[in-house]
Order: structure tokens, then C-alpha cells, then sequence
């Protein structure tokens, strides 16, 4: 069993004294009765992961904030801050298997920021992460009829919402789908897509359970 403690990184930079870029970086680390050093390689990548968001907030996206608002340098009207950040979720954690999704929200100007999931589920009795055909094998038959599923499950949603998918999310849910996009829950397995992929913005990130009887 894993216990989570959440680690987070954290900055509002400047420009004069404008805040330009704030940005707020959570992620996990993990002790577990499995295998400590599972854990240990497990919290490394995370650590590893945020340190990188974060060089990457400091040197470059905070260059381009600064750049955009030195042309209002008594800040009015008001710069709107530029921020990135990332939570997680964990979703399943029993025994020694832990799955979460992480979102990153970009804010860079405009009518609004974007946001980008990433997931993991990790067996931490071996350190390793596991993919979609671990759960479901996926071959050109079972591929089908789980892409089937989705498009069974949007048809009915925009029964209730019209609008909320794009009109072709037939062919854009068997192109856009990405194995490595799913997480865990304890009532089942979970497809996502990206924003824009087969539905558009307001519809956020499209989510599809699925139940083993696949």
C-alpha cells in the first residue's frame, strides 16, 4: 500500500513590480510496503519531472511574459499574470498498484489557458509503469470494439448535450486515440483525450469509462 505526500514548487516572478509568471508545480512522492526502492526510483521521476517544469517556467515562459508586458510598464491597464500550473489526482491506490493523472494549465495570454493531461499507473513492487495492454490486450479486434464503446458513449452524451463533441468524433476518436491515455479507478479503467482532440473547448477534457466486459 503507498501513502502520497504532496511535494509542490513554487514562484511569483516579476518584472519591475509587476508579477508576470506565477507558477505552482504539485506532485507526489510515495512511501509503500511494497518495495522501498520502487518507491524511491518512483519519487525520483516525479522529482525529476517537476524540476524540469520548472527550469523550463524560469527560462523560457517567463521570458515571453516578461516580453509581452514590458510594453505596459506602468501596468495599466493591469497585466493579466501568465501561469502554469500542475495538479495531480490520484485515482486508485491498493495493494501495490497506484495509478493519477496529472493536468497542466498554461496561461499565456488570451481568452484562456489550456490544459494537458498526462497519466501513470505504476505496480510498485517493481517499479514499473503499466500501459493500457496490460489491462486489455490490444489487438485489431478488441482495439475496435473498445474505440466502438467511445463512440457509443458520445453518441449519447450529445443526445443530452448537443454540440459538445465535434461532428467527425467518429474519425477523430480513432485518430487521436492515444493508448498511453488512461488511468485507473476502482469501478474500472478510464479513456481521456485532449482538449480540441474530438470535442471543442468548453467541453474540457473528454473522459469514457470502461468496464472489463470489453
Amino acid at each position: 500500500m503507498q501513502t502520497i505526500e504532496q511535494m509542490t514548487l513554487k514562484d511569483s516572478m516579476y518584472l519591475g513590480q509587476i508579477p508576470v509568471f506565477i507558477y505552482q508545480i504539485h506532485y507526489p512522492s510515495f512511501v509503500t510496503t511494497c518495495n522501498e526502492a520502487a518507491a524511491q526510483a518512483i519519487n525520483e521521476y516525479y522529482a525529476q519531472a517537476a524540476k524540469k517544469a520548472e527550469k523550463h517556467c524560469r527560462t523560457v515562459l517567463y521570458k515571453q511574459a516578461a516580453e509581452n508586458a514590458k510594453y505596459i510598464p506602468s501596468n495599466s491597464p493591469p497585466f493579466n499574470s501568465y501561469t502554469f500550473d500542475v495538479t495531480y489526482e490520484i485515482t486508485f491506490n491498493t495493494g501495490c498498484l497506484t495509478s493519477l493523472y496529472m493536468d497542466t494549465y498554461l496561461y499565456m495570454g488570451g481568452a484562456h489557458g489550456e490544459t494537458t493531461r498526462t497519466s501513470d499507473t505504476w505496480n510498485f513492487n517493481t517499479g514499473m509503469q503499466l500501459r493500457l495492454n496490460d489491462f486489455y490486450p490490444l489487438s485489431f479486434v478488441s482495439l475496435y470494439r473498445l474505440q466502438k464503446n467511445l463512440d457509443n458513449q458520445v453518441e449519447k452524451r450529445l443526445k443530452i448535450t448537443p454540440g459538445s463533441y465535434f461532428d467527425d468524433y467518429s474519425s477523430l476518436i480513432q485518430n487521436t486515440f492515444n493508448p498511453n491515455s488512461f488511468y485507473l479507478q476502482p469501478s474500472g479503467l478510464v479513456i481521456y483525450f485532449q482538449q480540441y482532440d474530438i470535442a471543442p473547448y468548453s467541453t474540457g477534457i473528454p473522459e469514457f469509462s470502461v468496464s472489463s466486459g470489453i
